[in-house]
């Protein structure tokens, strides 16, 4: 390990130089070298420590293909510093209470800015750093893109291998990218998709014992408080919509969100989209293009608090709180080998500005629900669809042969559901709800066993 220390973490000793405030713009941004290897400049990680703003950058795949990222620090009148280079692919980050250090992609931060490189990290690509079941206050688990999953000691920063997760499920592919712990149990989200049909992506589950896989569809983030609770929510995304996760008392519940855009789809697509508590006890979910306010506390053992607030196109690797305003990171130009021929230099901007500004982003919009070319069971319901916060509802069906399709209501957003309409579809058939009319949630139950597509389209 390598001790590195930044002496006056005041802003007269920075020299790196930022635009002036400029409300709803990027006003702080990073860069990469411009070559040989032209690759990315994402920002995978903030994490405000230590006075400063951390934050650490990363390409597209291991080194190599782009140099100049590693760590950064960003002072309160948004002077950015480039501290310590690591051109790798690091996204995790990870408050150690116990040690009272920060984790942020290979590096442990004390609270005077004091920094250590976790060397035997360095070649690997982080994408998640959780608590420790059994030894939490002297160890962490750390997941590596390509499904490692390391234990740390924070004293020593010594790491040992535990587990591949590729040989637990019979991966190929593997792309990770989010983790957690919460409720006596670590969990793992990977979005390795690359085709619809594809089964080599999933969410995993380890409760200290064996592990479990609770889906093999894409899946991104996992994130949970520490109490209120300790409910644990997971996103993801399958063929008909986003899929909402959450672990309530020790059981799985899953709900559908719609898709705002299909440009996430692809899991090179997808940039670590993120829950995080951006005020007090209040959290932010961003999944597929859309923001979500999201409620930490599970009422009556059910969701309530999921409303859209914007629709959106940029790609945000991590946002979070810092002297009062609302940063979100980005990963804008990207060449990527030159695949993209007129990216040039690999750069992003890092976006200041309040909570509220996201509410003057795009209308929410989107689409999906809770069927495509599904075989349905008789009498079954389907998950629970969001059904609140657009203005505009049409429901789309159709099923391979005859049948009655009931739309079910909760508006309380607790389990309580209440016919709307028996919908009679033979082939297909479209129904328009009126104007203004909304629920917590809505399902649909077939009286008949078929092969059902069911789409909303929310405007």
């Amino acid at each position: 390990m390598t001790r590195r220390t930044l002496v006056g973490l005041a802003a007269a000793a920075f020299t790196g130089r930022a635009q002036s405030f400029l409300p709803g713009l990027p006003n702080v941004g990073v860069k990469a070298d411009t070559g040989p290897t032209r690759s990315e400049c994402g920002v995978g990680a903030l994490l405000p420590w230590a006075d400063v703003l951390w934050a650490v950058t990363y390409n597209s795949h291991k080194a190599p293909t782009g140099s100049g990222l590693g760590l950064h620090v960003i002072d309160d009148r948004l002077n950015i510093r480039l501290v310590h280079r690591s051109d790798g692919t690091h996204a995790n980050r990870y408050v150690h209470t116990q040690s009272q250090q920060a984790i942020i992609g290979p590096y442990a931060v004390d609270l005077r800015g004091n920094f250590r490189v976790i060397e035997s990290l360095l070649d690997h690509r982080l994408t998640a750093t959780m608590t420790h079941l059994s030894d939490p206050a002297n160890r962490v688990y750390t997941l590596t893109m390509e499904g490692l999953l390391f234990e740390m000691d924070v004293g020593t920063l010594k790491t040992t291998l535990l587990f591949d997760l590729n040989k637990e499920f019979g991966i190929k592919r593997p792309h990770f990218k989010g983790g957690c712990t919460a409720q006596g149990r670590v969990v793992a989200a990977n979005n390795g998709f690359y085709e619809f049909g594809d089964e080599q992506a999933g969410l995993f589950e380890f409760d200290g014992k064996q592990w479990r896989a609770l889906s093999r569809k894409p899946h991104m983030e996992c994130a949970a408080r520490r109490n209120m609770g300790e409910v644990m929510f997971a996103t993801g995304w399958d063929e008909a919509s986003v899929l909402l996760w959450a672990l309530i008392k020790g059981r799985w519940r899953r709900y559908r969100l719609p898709k705002a855009s299909h440009s996430f789809d692809h899991a090179w697509q997808t940039e670590w989209t993120r829950i995080r508590e951006v005020e007090t006890e209040r959290f932010l979910m961003d999944i597929h293009g859309m923001f979500y306010e999201l409620q930490p506390i599970a009422f009556e053992d059910a969701i309530w608090g999921v409303s859209p607030i914007c629709r959106h196109l940029r790609i945000i690797p991590d946002f979070c709180s810092f002297r009062g305003l609302f940063v979100m990171a980005g990963n804008q130009n990207t060449p990527n080998a030159d695949n993209n021929p007129l990216g040039g230099q690999p750069q992003s901007g890092i976006w200041f500005g309040k909570t509220d500004d996201l509410w003057s982003f795009g209308k929410p919009q989107g689409w999906g629900g809770p069927w495509r070319r599904t075989e349905v069971r008789a009498g079954e319901p389907s998950d629970p669809f969001l059904f609140t916060g657009f203005d505009n509802k049409v429901l789309h069906l159709k099923t391979d042969r005859p049948a009655e399709v009931r739309v079910e209501i909760d508006f309380l957003g607790n389990g309580s559901w209440e016919t709307y309409e028996t919908l009679r579809v033979a082939g297909y058939k479209h129904h328009v709800f009126p104007e203004g009319f909304a629920a917590h949630w809505a399902r649909l139950v077939s009286q008949e066993s078929c092969t059902a597509t069911a789409e909303f389209l929310f405007s």
